[in-house]
């Protein structure tokens, strides 16, 4: 199982890292659903895993690049949290906790 450090890396904030998670097991779980249809509408696991929980399978496919998210660039970050009003502390931002 990967570390939360590790798949902070691959990703802009943790809300993002939880939404491409779960869109990632939605994914998996139908593709698992109609696998005895033969529709081939979603994407297979990625990766080969021991573990049959389609959020495990992709927290993994993301902790190993399969899955890309977006990080945004501090500029980025900087102009966001002005955009809502909010001030970041140096080298804060949603990583700590």
């Amino acid at each position: 199982m990967a570390r939360i450090d590790d798949l902070m890396d691959k990703v802009d904030s943790r809300f993002h890292l939880v939404h491409l998670a779960a869109q990632r097991a939605r994914e998996i779980n139908g593709y698992y659903a109609q696998l005895g249809e033969g529709l081939g509408a979603y994407v297979p696991p990625l990766l080969s895993t021991d573990s049959n929980k389609p959020l495990s399978i992709a927290l993994e496919e993301i902790a190993e690049g399969k899955i890309e998210g977006f990080v945004r660039t501090e500029e980025e970050r900087q102009a966001a949290a002005e955009a809502e009003g909010l001030a970041l502390v140096e080298g804060d931002g949603d990583r700590s906790a």
